[in-house]
């Protein structure tokens, strides 16, 4: 634990689900209505420094997270992303794993998903249509 930690200090009414390794809770600036994070219970910074142990039981929670965020706000898709270190956008240097609920019409066009990270990168099918058609 890490008493500079947001996560480390998190308040029980967040929760959500709680394990031997993680705790899942509702995100305090959510994305989309719905959207979840879980946390190991260990404080450490990316997923590449997970045990096994913490890796399968991030992946059991993320199971059980969606089964509570259907129930509850019946998203049509999710996004499950993982930002680490600072160059990929981390600012909480606790291991967290997004769940975003996604929703028909939430944006114009999702296809791509998590590639529209990088702007310039996500739409690759439409260069990709132009070098494989015939004329």
């Amino acid at each position: 634990m890490s008493d500079k930690c947001i996560f480390c200090k998190l308040r029980d009414e967040r929760v959500i689900l709680e394990c031997e390794y993680t705790i899942t809770f509702i995100d305090t600036y959510p994305a989309s209505p719905g959207h979840t994070l879980v946390i190991p219970k260990r404080h450490f910074a990316t997923y590449f420094e997970a045990t096994e142990n913490e890796i399968l039981a991030i992946g059991r929670a993320i199971q059980k997270a969606k089964k509570i965020l259907d129930d509850e706000y019946s998203p049509d898709a999710y996004n499950i992303g993982i930002n680490n270190g600072e160059a990929a956008g981390q600012s909480v240097k606790h291991l967290h794993v997004h769940i975003i609920p996604r929703y028909k019409g939430d944006v114009k066009d999702p296809k791509g998903g998590v590639r529209w990270i990088l702007k310039d990168k996500a739409n690759y099918w439409d260069d990709k249509d132009k070098t494989t058609r015939v004329t």
